[in-house]
């Protein structure tokens, strides 16, 4: 989940690497033990869930796996698109599954096709990889062992949860009338890995030979989210998440000495005054009943007491829920900021860097999830979320190709209430392992129902 435009769209270069521990040998077709690592919750024994069926308690099966794997990606984040560790890793584990695997050019992706026993449509499942630049300070025994890189935004689990989801799918080909896409995206937090996946082909489809396939007729993600009750699903119809674009104006004066402002074009008083009018312009010229954020988070001017500087930099973010209100927000920042600047006879120059555009779940897929998703973790574990959220993701490229759905994942860590775990991005962001089950469960489930027909059933 990219909440903060960090990162450009090119390639990010990789911190250097100690050596990383060696993988347990991937599974065969057969189920795996159900032993739990120390300190996670019993994956062969799922959360229980009033209602929930037998497909639970199949993924709880790989759920060991799935921890085991977690942690081990944990230790080992990397940052932007070049993840080459972590891809060797998941290559390892999707070994032995008889996946169609292929990888990426600009960017260590990995994309594995399972092919079903008999002809049907195509379900893309996808799980992001990169790590944020953040110090961790959970303290686990196996946090990061690279200062300054930490998988804080749960795209560990979510690459643990796919592969269990692969290993669960695998063992059910012969039920299976169609192909999954199992998509490992890099470059989710700000580097627009998606759109790079999209434009190598991940939703055209492709043969057994690599020759043409069927294209990807629907997509699925899930996010972990330690804010909500664990092994619980949350998604929406319509926006789930938002646009997010970064923008920067520099206010730029004439300077002088501090004690004649008169002789000077002082940037400062027009850049505070533009602050709040920003504010003021948000309020006042989109509806209440259009969401729409544009944040101030940097301000810099001057270094000494005694001089008016000639400059003053202003950056921050703008996040909407539609296209529209989008168009209008960025009109409306190069409007105020060039008016409030001649105001003060001063200059403004502004530049917008756009980033991803609102995450739109399709209505009638979600629809299915909602159903798909108590089926198999019973109805009580699932909820309509009743707002979107303003943060943004990259996954938002693909559900404007194809129609589909991202839904949250509750992970919140044991012996804490939701609203106090740590959140995402955070250095001390944690989850419940026991959720893992969940997640392969939910992405088994969408498979299974989409590729037999169910997503187009009424509700």
């Amino acid at each position: 989940m990219h909440s903060t435009d960090r990162a450009s769209a090119e390639p990010a270069s990789t911190p250097s690497r100690a050596a990383a521990p060696p993988l347990a040998a991937p599974p065969s077709a057969a189920p795996l033990s159900s032993a739990s690592p120390s300190g996670a919750s019993a994956p062969g024994a799922p959360p229980a869930a009033q209602g929930a069926g037998a497909l639970l308690e199949e993924a709880g099966r790989y759920a060991a796996d799935a921890v085991a794997l977690r942690r081990v990606l944990h230790a080992g984040p990397e940052v932007g698109l070049q993840v080459p560790e972590t891809q060797r890793r998941v290559l390892h584990a999707l070994d032995g599954l008889g996946l169609d695997i292929r990888t990426g050019e600009r960017l260590t992706s990995v994309t594995g096709v399972l092919r079903g026993a008999r002809e049907g449509p195509t379900l893309l499942l996808r799980a992001d990889m990169d790590a944020l630049p953040v110090h961790e300070a959970t303290e686990r025994e196996f946090a990061s062992r690279f200062p300054g890189v930490m998988h804080a935004c749960g795209h560990d689990a979510h690459m643990a949860m796919l592969v269990g989801a692969a290993r669960l799918l695998a063992a059910r080909r012969e039920e299976i009338a169609g192909q999954v896409v199992f998509m490992f995206q890099p470059g989710e937090e700000g580097c627009h890995g998606a759109r790079y996946m999209i434009d190598e082909g991940v939703l055209a489809g492709s043969g057994p030979d690599g020759g043409e396939g069927r294209p990807v007729d629907a997509a699925f993600a899930l996010h972990v989210m330690p804010g909500l009750p664990s092994g619980t699903l949350h998604l929406r119809p319509g926006p789930q998440m938002a646009a997010s674009d970064k923008f920067r104006i520099v206010v730029r004066g004439r300077g002088g000495h501090a004690s004649a402002p008169h002789g000077a074009a002082d940037p400062v008083p027009a850049a505070c005054e533009l602050v709040l009018a920003l504010q003021s312009a948000v309020t006042r010229r989109i509806p209440a009943t259009e969401p729409a954020v544009l944040t101030v988070s940097g301000l810099s001017a001057g270094s000494l007491p005694g001089v008016i500087p000639e400059t003053v930099d202003l950056t921050g973010t703008m996040r909407t829920l539609s296209a529209g209100t989008r168009e209008v927000l960025h009109a409306l920042l190069s409007q105020v900021a060039h008016g409030v600047a001649s105001a003060h006879g001063v200059r403004a120059e502004v530049s917008i860097g756009p980033g991803y555009p609102p995450t739109v779940n399709d209505a009638g897929f979600t629809g299915f999830v909602l159903r798909a998703a108590a089926e198999a973790l019973g109805p009580g574990s699932v909820q309509v979320l009743p707002e979107p959220g303003m943060t943004a993701e990259d996954f938002s490229y693909v559900l404007a190709e194809v129609p589909g759905a991202l839904a949250f994942l509750g992970a919140c860590p044991p012996g804490l209430a939701p609203e106090r775990a740590p959140a995402l991005h955070s250095s001390r962001c944690d989850i419940d392992e026991g959720a893992l089950a969940a997640g392969i469960a939910c992405h088994a489930a969408v498979a299974l129902g989409h590729l037999s027909g169910r997503a187009e059933a009424a509700p």
